[in-house]
Parts: C-alpha cells; structure tokens; sequence
C-alpha cells in the first residue's frame, strides 16, 4: 500500500532544516505561519533534482526553442485554467516579488498610485512603498456571504488617487477569495477606462476548492490581455519556494518592450534547478497535487467546525482557494491588537499578524491574525487544541 505522504510530518525534521517556517522559532513553538507547506514535495520534482545531481550537471543552462518553463506554463494555463498566453511573451524570473518590482518600476513613475486589495501580502505593499509609489487601497470587508471589495465608483476612486497600476492578488491572499468573473470583470472596466497596467498574482490559482473555480485575468478578452502581466510559480502549490523560479507573462506592449530594453543580466536567472522542478511540478505532479487538495479541503473544514464551535465569532469564512485561514479576534478575550504575538507567547503557536497586511494604509488589520494550515492532520489538530484555552484566557 502506498503510502499517504501528508497523512504525517516530522516535525523533528522541519525543526532542524535551514527552512524560515519552523527553523526561526523557539523550541516547542509549532509553525502556523509564513506561507511553507510542511510536506514534501511530489516525488517527480524530487526526481528530478537528483537526476542532476547524479549527472552533477549545474552549468549554465542551454535548451533548443522555447525555454521549457515557459511552455511548461503555457500548457498549464491552457489546459488547467482555459486561457492561451500570447506566444513569446513569457519571461522567467526568480519569484513573484521580484516581477511585481520590476513591473512597477517598468510602467510607473514615482509618486504614482498602485491599487491593491488590503489587506494584502506584506512584501507586496512594501514593495510598492519601497519603490516610491503611493499605496491605494482597495478595502477587502466582511460581508454576510465572505470577503468582497466595492466595485461601484471604482473607476472615479483610482482615478482621484492617480493610480497608473492595478496589483491584483487573485486568488486573494490572506482571505482565500476566489474573485468571480463579474468581480474581475468591474476591476478590468477600472483598467480600461484609467489606461491601468494590470500585474495579476495568480500564484494560488491551483489552490481553489470546488465548486469555486479560478479565472485568469488576462483571459477576460483581448483588452484586458493587452493591459495585464501575469505572475505565478509553482512554489505555493508545490511546496518548491527556496527554489526560486517564477514566470511573467507580459501582454503589456509598452512594458513587454521596456523589459526587452533591459538586459536580462539585471534581473539574474533561475538556476536549472528551480527549472526542473517547475517543469516537473506542472507536467508530471498531477497525482500529488490532487492527494494534496484532499489533505488541505480535510483541514479546511476541521478549520471551519473548530471557529463555528467557539464562543465567540471569529469572523471566519472558509477560504475558497490556497491553504490560509484569516481570524478576526476583535469579538474575543483576545481583542486589543496583536494576537499572533500573544498566541505565540500563550499558546505556543506562530501565526502572521494582521497588522503586517495593512501596513503604509488606513486599513486597520490589527485585530486579525493569518493561520496557514497545509500540514498534517494531527498537527492541525494539536495547533487548534492550543489556540481554543489560549482564546479563553486559560493556559495552554
């Protein structure tokens, strides 16, 4: 019988290893936080990365034709989520960040604003601050039915701001909303009236629960793809981020011929063996990646009964898409800000604090926390079993 490979994690392990999630914490601390998953990762990546040790094959890279990841992501995105990239328009860089920065720096002016649903990946919002660019924030509320933006008066909002560029985190992280085809549709309406670049981060798009299903933006018609560079990886849905490969595809003319203009050398490229890992994830994980959804559904509605069952609302939907789960602990014994570092400090449990995903806004996030849950079952289980007497005011 084959063994499940996220039914158990080794704790000991993630502990002793050079990886940020578990490595940077204290002893008996469990990690809930930065965005890792705590399995392995799908045996035809690992294959993969052996195969060149064994040929001990690290040199420069060389293909003939299309560079491989580019295909690998232009079969996928064809294939899995129904939009054909435009031909000859995918480049490879090191990681999502790395593309947001340099698309703003390609297709806008310091002092411009970039609109960006808050709350919001923090290097994101601090890459647009380090680049000197105003954040323009795009409040994600609670509703009764989950976490959604207001689209009525869009267009007259980000033009008063001066926006000149649209980050669009889709599916959204930290709320796990999966943004409907008439939520996208408002937002490219936006985009096309004001002339907005559009940097679409689509990296979660292989991390939707059914029934909710991702929609490129860039395949919402020939306008919008003219506008939109589309950044993803492999690195969420495969557990592959230390290797450091991600792809952009830019149907942007303007920016497309700005970064022709800028020699790749500037950016550096991904060594072979983030390459091979992408092409392996993408083209021969499909089997690891579903054993991994129904592992991460299971956690999502363990999630789901443990907030309904407290006391007190946590204001809780259950993520339509990636592996995180956003709490509001304003209506708990926890209010008054800063609950990750409380927990940590009660409960022996990391999460990200919400603060960090509103930082350089108005938008106060203070009072929630982020807690990731792509690990095993039982782990998930001794994390909750913590949280619930800490929430109380009890040990734990």
């Amino acid at each position: 019988m084959t063994r499940d490979p996220f039914a158990h994690i080794d704790v000991h392990r993630l502990r002793s290893g050079p990886g940020l999630k578990w490595g940077s914490l204290a002893s008996g601390v469990l990690g809930a936080w930065v965005a890792d998953m705590d399995f392995g990762v799908p045996p035809a990546v690992r294959e993969s990365v052996i195969r060149l040790a064994e040929r001990e094959d690290f040199g420069y890279p060389f293909w003939p034709g299309e560079d491989p990841v580019a295909e690998a992501f232009e079969e996928r995105m064809a294939a899995r989520h129904g939009w054909t990239p435009r031909p000859g328009r995918t480049r490879v860089l090191a990681d999502v960040i790395q593309i947001l920065q340099v698309m703003i720096e390609l297709a806008t002016r310091p002092g411009d604003g970039v609109a960006i649903h808050v709350p919001s990946y923090p290097p994101f919002l601090a890459s647009i601050a380090r680049a000197g660019r105003r954040i323009v924030p795009l409040p994600v509320t609670r509703t009764g039915h989950g976490w959604g933006f207001a689209a009525e008066g869009l267009t007259d909002r980000l033009r008063a701001e001066g926006c000149r560029m649209l980050v669009l985190v889709n599916p959204h992280n930290p709320t796990g909303r999966v943004f409907t085809r008439a939520e996208l549709a408002a937002l490219a309406e936006a985009a096309r009236e004001l002339d907005l670049a559009v940097v679409a981060d689509e990296i979660h798009a292989d991390l939707a629960y059914a029934p909710h299903r991702h929609v490129p933006f860039a395949s919402l018609g020939p306008g919008t793809a003219a506008r939109t560079i589309t950044a993803t990886s492999a690195t969420k849905a495969f557990n592959i981020a230390g290797l450091r490969c991600a792809v952009a595809h830019v149907g942007h003319d303007g920016v497309w011929e700005a970064l022709s203009r800028v020699p790749q050398e500037y950016f550096g490229d991904p060594g072979i063996v983030g390459r091979a890992a992408t092409v392996a994830a993408w083209r021969e994980s499909a089997d690891w990646h579903a054993g991994l959804m129904r592992t991460l559904e299971r956690n999502r509605l363990t999630i789901e009964r443990w907030a309904a069952d407290l006391p007190w609302d946590l204001g809780h939907h259950s993520p339509q898409a990636t592996y995180l789960s956003w709490f509001d602990f304003t209506g708990t014994p926890l209010k008054g800000g800063a609950p990750a570092e409380r927990l940590e400090r009660e409960a022996r449990v990391r999460l990200s604090e919400g603060a960090d995903f509103s930082q350089g806004t108005p938008v106060d996030t203070s009072g929630y926390a982020r807690l990731n849950f792509a690990t095993s079952p039982d782990v998930l289980d001794e994390i909750l079993g913590r949280l619930t007497p800490a929430l109380s005011g009890g040990s734990s």
